[in-house]
């Protein structure tokens, strides 16, 4: 079982930046692969950043790539989405997942995102 805790949203203008933070509790956090997702109001949850449990290697959605940049520490247990010139059409709310598989097993709460123009 793993417990996720996003924190680090909030309100910022369009060209500014945000760290989103998730904290994982849990045994074997290290092999897990680490996702972020985001749901904006109206609209289907959408896959935004993915990286490995131990090479690390990464994905992202085209509408981030070379803004967003996720990483982990898993002496921390946390991993990370830096979120450069935000635009307003990156709010929503953003979801940390973990899980070994295509489909994530574990979920968090959400972290709301609102960038304003």
């Amino acid at each position: 079982q793993v417990q996720l805790v996003e924190s680090g949203g909030g309100l910022v203008q369009a060209g500014g930046s945000l760290r989103l933070s998730c904290a994982a509790s849990g045994r074997a956090y290290s092999t897990y692969v680490m996702k972020w997702f985001r749901q904006a109001p109206g609209k289907e949850r959408e896959f935004v950043a993915a990286i490995g449990g131990s090479r690390y290697s990464t994905s992202y959605a085209d509408s981030v790539k070379g803004r967003f940049t996720i990483s982990r520490d898993n002496a921390k247990n946390t991993v990370y989405l830096q979120m450069n010139r935000l635009q307003p059409e990156d709010t929503a709310v953003y979801y940390c997942a973990a899980g070994r598989g295509a489909s994530p097993d574990y979920w968090g709460q959400g972290t709301q995102v609102t960038v304003s123009s």
